[in-house]
């Protein structure tokens, strides 16, 4: 069975390194005032990936936490994925030239699907799409929206376009500790041929490891689990290997 790649997630709000409550940033908990400490943090712990979401910049509608980004693109080695706020072919440009190894589209995909497939011919492999849905339905502008359209449709959209993955993130679930939604994330990894990493509502290791029993599932984003110590990072890096 192929390895599952584990993302541990850094969300900037204000400069800082927050876990928010089912997406509301009025329920946002600090863990570190330094975003590039973390980032060393999670290097250091053996993690091949780092995921990490402009808060601000997905409500706004542009990067606002740019200045945390790239002090953490200076602190790291590994890789690092980044979505928020990111809506045109110029940042795309512009955050790749930085140093940011994927970037995440959300909202442009459900609104301009046009300028994910050009982003896709322009930088093969360097494109994801986060498809984030509330009740199996997409939710855009930092979840502040949700439209009609179901997470299966949307996947499908894309499917020669060249997306090099897609984040799935059920929003009732995330930073809840309930448990992933390993039935959803599933159903959406067998509609497409796209890889899906799962994200929201990962509570402890036996989400790591009924992900990984799928074998569909390319990877998992991480976050208050980690922050809190309901998963060891050396222990899940062995289950997702």
């Amino acid at each position: 069975m192929a390895a599952m790649i584990l993302y541990p997630a850094i969300d900037l709000k204000d400069g800082q390194c927050v876990r928010l409550l089912r997406g509301e940033m009025s329920a946002a908990t600090v863990f570190n005032a330094d975003p590039a400490d973390q980032a060393r943090q999670w290097e250091r712990a053996g993690f091949a990936w780092i995921h990490l979401v402009d808060l601000n910049g997905a409500i706004e509608g542009k990067p606002v936490n740019g200045a945390a980004v790239e002090s953490i693109l200076r602190a790291i080695e590994v890789p690092a994925q980044l979505g928020g706020g990111i809506r045109d072919l110029a940042r795309i440009e512009d955050w790749l030239a930085k140093g940011i190894s994927r970037v995440i589209l959300g909202t442009v995909a459900l609104t301009k699907p046009a300028l994910v497939k050009e982003a896709c011919k322009r930088f093969p492999g360097r494109i994801a799409v986060g498809i984030d849905a509330r009740g199996g339905r997409v939710a855009t502008e930092g979840w502040v929206k949700t439209s009609e359209t179901t997470a299966e449709d949307l996947a499908r959209a894309f499917a020669d376009a060249g997306v090099a993955a897609i984040i799935y993130t059920d929003i009732d679930r995330d930073g809840a500790l309930m448990g992933v939604n390993v039935a959803a994330t599933a159903a959406l990894a067998r509609a497409t041929a796209i890889p899906v990493i799962a994200s929201g509502g990962v509570a402890g290791l036996a989400d790591v490891e009924a992900l990984k029993a799928d074998g569909r599932i390319a990877g998992v984003v991480i976050g208050r689990a980690l922050y809190d110590g309901r998963i060891d990072a050396a222990k899940a890096l062995k289950v997702a290997a």
